[in-house]
Formats: C-alpha cells, structure tokens, sequence
C-alpha cells in the first residue's frame, strides 16, 4: 500500500478533513526554522533526517506553495533516472535571489542544474509571458504546456459530463500522451494551478477546474498503465494561509486527489505483484 504522508508545516492541515480514515503519516516539521519560501541547509538537513523513515515513494502532502521546494528534496531522494511532470501556476524557475537558497520559486530551476537523475521536465499550467522569462539554458530539458493552451483546448475540444456527481469539462491532454514512458514519472501538483471556485491557495491561481485536473491525471495514469510504465511518486501543495482563510475548498480537492492517486497506486501494486 503506498504511503500517505502529511507534511505540517504550518498546522493548515489540523482545520481538514480529507485524511480521516485513512492510514497517514504525520510528519510534524513546524519547529524547524529556516523553512517559509526558502529553506537553508540546516533546514534542509533536518527535513531530509525526518524523512528518512519513508519510502521515497507513494503520497506526500508538503502544504502550501511557500514548501514547493519540497519537491525538489523529493527528487533528491531518487535514486533512478525519470522525468518529473509538473502542475503549477507558475514556472517555479526563477533563478536564486540569496545565496543559492533553495525556494519555491526556483526548485524546478535547482533540479534541472543539480539533480543528476532529472531528464526531462514536462510543465503544465503557467502563462506565456512567465515562461519567456525563464533562462533559455533552463528550456532545454523541459516540455511546456501553457495556460493559454489549456484554455485553447477548453474552447475546442471540451464538453460536459457528470462523474461522481461532479461536473468536469473534459479536454483534450492528448499532448501528455506524448510522455515517454520508458522511464518513471514523478508528478507533482500545486493547487494554484486551478481556479478559484475549486481551490484557495497563498499565490496567484489559473483557471484549471478541478474537474480538468482530474481528467489530466486520469490520462497520464492510463498511458502509463497501458504502456506498462510506472509512477514513483505524488507530492500535492497549495494549501491556504493558516490565518482565518476558508480552507473547504481545498479540503475537497485534496480528498479528490488522495483518492485517485491511493486508487491509482494500489492498482500500480496489484501489477507489479502479478509481474
């Protein structure tokens, strides 16, 4: 059964509801400074010591964008090479403002330049205007789909339906077909890449709905289960400030996404097994 692991950052997680039920790990990281938008390396030392006890695998929780950057200690922990297929509202490439700290907004950048097992980046979600800012050496390893596209897709390809009581538009991610899957894929998810009505986060959101979200993820399982691929690993942030924010929204999602990808993983497993 693959790991569920709450990462508290910032006890935004104590007002949810999502895990109930469920067999989760707590990881408890609130005493450790040094780790809101930037994490130093002492910070970085202990994240790292904590997360020894579990598998670098299965379902993380990292809660708000401010702890992106968790992704990037993630894939430090991979051992093999793979891609990593990211959702985000933003390009998450912005070069080091102090001293080389690792932060939310440049993690991706950090592992394109240092982790040795990354071959390919394929982001979902941000604008034109944001990519073409980012460092042209830093496009050469990645694939990009951006916002302007995905709302292409909306206007063209898209039509209702009702799934588990829950409206989604359905496009075309025919292009995340186009992932190889000769090597294992790491996603991860920042809620901030969807709308408003579907989720409230501490950074600037698209437009996605949940409900695409879904239909995205859906796909990509289904092209790696067909081909006989594997995913290793899910990471989900995009929480809200712990301040008085209305946090139902993302609860919702979250339960949404728990469920899929604890579905998707135990399927993932049965596979293996029969290997």
């Amino acid at each position: 059964m693959a790991e569920i692991v709450i990462m508290d950052f910032s006890g935004i997680y104590k007002g949810e509801q999502f895990f109930e039920g469920e067999k989760v790990s707590w990881l408890d990281v609130r005493e450790i400074p040094g780790t809101n938008c930037y994490c130093d390396d002492e910070a970085k030392t202990q994240i790292l010591e904590k997360l020894e006890e579990f598998s670098a695998g299965g379902i993380y929780f990292i809660d708000s964008g401010n702890y992106h950057y968790m992704s990037r200690i993630g894939i430090e922990r991979v051992k093999e090479p793979f891609r990593l297929l990211v959702f985000d509202n933003h390009t998450d490439m912005q070069l080091p403002a102090f001293g080389g700290l690792l932060s939310c907004g440049g993690w991706i950048a950090s592992a394109i330049e240092e982790a040795e097992n990354l071959v390919e980046v394929w982001l979902v979600g941000p604008d034109e205007e944001a990519y073409s800012q980012v460092e042209e050496p830093l496009k050469e390893k990645v694939k990009f789909f951006s916002r302007e596209m995905l709302q292409d897709f909306r206007n063209n390809e898209s039509y209702s339906e009702k799934t588990n009581n829950m409206e989604r538009n359905v496009m075309d991610f025919s292009f995340l077909g186009e992932i190889p899957t000769d090597l294992p894929l790491y996603v991860s998810i920042d809620k901030d890449v969807l709308g408003t009505t579907d989720a409230s986060t501490t950074w600037s959101q698209g437009d996605m709905t949940l409900g695409e979200m879904m239909a995205a993820l859906e796909f990509v399982t289904r092209h790696f289960k067909e081909a006989g691929g594997k995913i290793l690993q899910v990471d989900i942030c995009g929480e809200c400030d712990p301040d008085g924010a209305d946090n139902e929204r993302n609860d919702a999602a979250n339960r949404e996404l728990l469920k899929f990808w604890k579905n998707f993983f135990a399927e993932q497993e049965d596979r293996g097994a029969l290997l």
